[in-house]
């Protein structure tokens, strides 16, 4: 192995060990606001996915659908920007 090759193998190696993004974390992350969701819908007497949104829509499932948006959302801009050990 040249002294080039080593440089680059080095570099990726220290900038592996320092990334920003938290994929696990943000998998995590989407799970609860999934669970959450689902149990929203279940408590308003459907089942999550079979709804569609539209005019007869209940409140109570548009409500479960705005909060799954939020949490999504905050999803995104939090656990994405953890740090990865």
């Amino acid at each position: 192995m040249n002294f080039i090759s080593f440089a680059v193998l080095l570099t990726l190696v220290a900038c592996a060990a320092t990334a920003d993004a938290g994929p696990i974390a943000y998998g995590l992350c989407q799970t609860g606001c999934n669970a959450v969701v689902v149990a929203c819908y279940a408590a308003a007497g459907a089942t999550f996915g079979t709804v569609t949104a539209g005019v007869g829509t209940p409140a109570a499932i548009i409500a479960c659908n705005l909060a799954l948006g939020q949490c999504s959302a905050a999803c995104a801009t939090i656990a994405l920007l953890a740090p990865t050990p």
